[in-house]
């Protein structure tokens, strides 16, 4: 096994080890005493104004993914722009490939209404 495998596998046991001490530490030494305030829905300071569990407009959720699906992209294209110089044109290919698909999707999320907002 290389040197710097060896290191990077001490670092994965220290890290796994020192989260399950924190976790067992907060577990045993934790208050487990719920009150009607500590088991309630938190609403910013307020009062619920719902009670929990009941349905919320799709369109949330659909900006939520939409924010999802964009923010991965950028998340994809840091480094490819980064290292633009070096990738071949094949790689090229596919990162406007992937730019195209996502478009699309825009597109015809758009076009079906999702985005407007009522």
């Amino acid at each position: 096994m290389s040197l710097d495998y060896f290191f990077v596998l001490i670092a994965l046991f220290v890290s796994l080890l020192l989260s399950l001490v924190i976790s067992l530490a907060s577990f045993f030494l934790g208050e487990k005493s719920p009150d009607k305030e500590k088991v309630s829905v938190y609403e910013c300071g307020f009062d619920p104004f719902h009670a929990p569990g009941e349905p919320f407009s799709i369109r949330f959720f659909l900006i939520a993914i939409l924010f999802l699906v964009f923010d991965l992209e950028i998340t994809f294209l840091f480094p490819w722009s980064v290292a633009s110089s070096l990738i071949d044109l094949t790689g090229q290919l596919i990162v406007v490939l992937f730019l195209v698909v996502l478009a699309l999707g825009l597109v015809y999320e758009w076009l079906r209404g999702g985005l407007d907002w009522e």
